[in-house]
C-alpha cells in the first residue's frame, strides 16, 4: 500500500493512484499546468481577437439560418454564463439545448427557465425515453464501476451533438474551461466516454434494448461529425477572463440565478453518485480537482479548500433521503441498492473497452494542442 501525500501546492494526493511528486511535494497535475496549460491559455488580448474571429465566422455562416449556434444548457455557471455571454457580449443567435434525463433538481429546471427568458432566446428540451435510461444506470451499478455519470453524460452529449448535426447548426458551444476544469480527475475515477463499454455493459446488465437513447461514440462525434458533417466545438470561455465568483456574480445579478452546493449538483443523481457514491465505495472525491482548478487559477485559497474537504459534500440525512430517491427511481429497495454497493469493485478493464485507441487519440490531441490536461 502506498504511503499516503497530498500535494503542496494543490489538494490532490494518492487516492489519484498515478500522482507523481516532485522533491518539494508538488504534484505533476500542478507542473502540468504550469508548463502546458497556462503558457498556451490566452484569457487576454490574444484570446480575445481569436474570439471575435470564430464569432465573425460563426455569423457569417449563420446568416439567413433561424440560429447560428447551439449551446448546451444545463442550469449550471458555465453553461449559464455562455449562454448570457454568447448573446449578449457576442451578439449571437444560439438554440439553447436541454437534456431531460429524468434526474434535474428544481433548481436547475428554474435557472433554464430563468436564462432562456431573461435572454428571450428559443430553448429546445429532449425529453429521453426513462425506461431506457433507468435500465442503462441500473446497470452500471450493477457493474460496480465508479463512473456512475458516464450513461447520463453519454446521453446528454449525444442528444447535443446528434440535433446539432440533424438540424443543420455546425457550432456547438460549450462551457468547458481551463479557469474551473483545469485538473482532470484520473481515468480511475472517471473514465472516458467508451460507447464499447457501454454497450458491453449494458449487454451484461441490461435488461431491455436501448432503442432510442441518444448514443455518439467519441469517433463519431470527433472524427464523423467533425470531418464529414462539418461540426466544430467552441469554447468560449477559454477566450475570455472568467471566473467562477464574477460569473456567478453576473447571473444573479441579471436572471436571479441561483448557484448550486457544489459543481455539478443540478441533479440529484448527480449529487448522490458525486457525493456519496464515489466516496463511500471508491474513496474518490471530485471535490479534489475542482478545488485543485480553482487553487491553480488563483480563485480560492488551499487551506479554503482543505477546510472544505474535511466536511462531507452534503449532510448525511439529505445523503440517505438520495439514496432512498434513487433506489427508488431505479427501482430497487433502499437494501438491495446498499447490497449493490457492497460488491467488490471493478474498472472499466472488467469489461470491452477501447481505452487503448482511447488513449491514443488523446496523445494525439495533446501533440496538437488540442487537449492540454493530464490524462491517464
Amino acid at each position: 500500500m502506498r504511503e499516503y501525500q497530498r500535494c503542496t501546492n494543490c489538494v490532490m494526493d494518492t487516492t489519484d493512484s498515478k500522482i507523481v511528486f516532485d522533491e518539494k511535494g508538488m504534484c505533476d497535475h500542478c507542473h502540468n499546468f504550469y508548463e502546458n496549460i497556462k503558457p498556451n491559455w490566452h484569457p487576454d488580448e490574444q484570446g480575445e481577437k481569436q474570439l471575435n474571429e470564430i464569432v465573425e465566422k460563426i455569423k457569417r455562416e449563420g446568416k439567413g439560418k433561424k440560429y447560428d449556434c447551439i449551446i448546451g444548457l444545463s442550469g449550471g455557471v458555465d453553461s449559464s454564463y455562455l449562454a448570457y455571454y454568447a448573446v449578449k457580449k457576442l451578439g449571437l443567435r444560439p438554440l439553447l439545448f436541454a437534456c431531460d434525463t429524468g434526474w434535474n433538481l428544481n433548481v436547475a429546471v428554474q435557472n433554464v427557465e430563468k436564462i432562456t427568458k431573461g435572454l428571450d432566446m428559443p430553448l429546445y428540451t429532449e425529453i429521453v425515453n426513462w425506461n431506457e435510461m433507468r435500465d442503462l444506470q441500473l446497470a452500471f451499478f450493477k457493474a460496480q464501476v465508479p463512473y456512475q455519470d458516464i450513461p447520463q453524460d453519454h446521453v446528454i452529449f449525444a442528444a447535443l451533438y446528434n440535433h446539432a448535426t440533424k438540424n443543420g447548426i455546425k457550432y456547438v458551444l460549450t462551457g468547458g474551461n481551463n479557469s474551473t476544469e483545469c485538473v482532470r480527475e484520473p481515468n480511475e475515477w472517471v473514465y472516458q466516454n467508451d460507447i464499447r463499454m457501454i454497450k458491453d455493459i449494458h449487454k451484461k446488465y441490461g435488461t431491455i434494448p436501448l432503442k432510442t437513447l441518444p448514443m455518439c461514440g467519441m469517433f463519431k462525434a470527433h472524427l464523423y461529425y467533425k470531418y464529414i458533417k462539418g461540426m466544430k466545438v467552441v469554447k468560449p470561455l477559454d477566450l475570455i477572463p472568467y471566473t467562477k465568483a464574477d460569473a456567478i456574480a453576473t447571473l444573479q445579478k441579471e436572471f436571479g440565478w441561483e448557484p448550486y452546493a457544489n459543481k455539478h449538483f443540478e441533479s440529484v443523481f448527480t449529487r448522490f453518485y458525486e457525493g456519496y457514491w464515489l466516496i463511500k465505495k471508491f474513496g474518490y472525491d471530485k471535490r479534489k480537482c475542482h478545488f485543485s482548478s480553482l487553487i491553480l487559477t488563483g480563485q480560492l485559497s488551499r487551506d479554503e479548500a482543505l477546510h472544505t474537504l474535511e466536511q462531507p459534500p452534503y449532510d448525511e440525512k439529505t445523503a440517505m433521503e438520495d439514496l432512498e430517491y434513487v433506489a427508488k427511481k431505479l427501482g430497487l429497495t433502499k437494501d438491495e441498492f446498499l447490497e449493490i454497493m457492497e460488491q467488490p469493485n471493478r474498472t472499466y478493464q472488467d469489461y470491452k473497452n477501447t481505452s487503448k485507441m482511447i488513449a491514443f487519440a488523446v496523445k494525439m490531441a495533446r501533440l496538437v494542442g488540442m487537449e492540454k490536461r493530464q490524462y491517464r
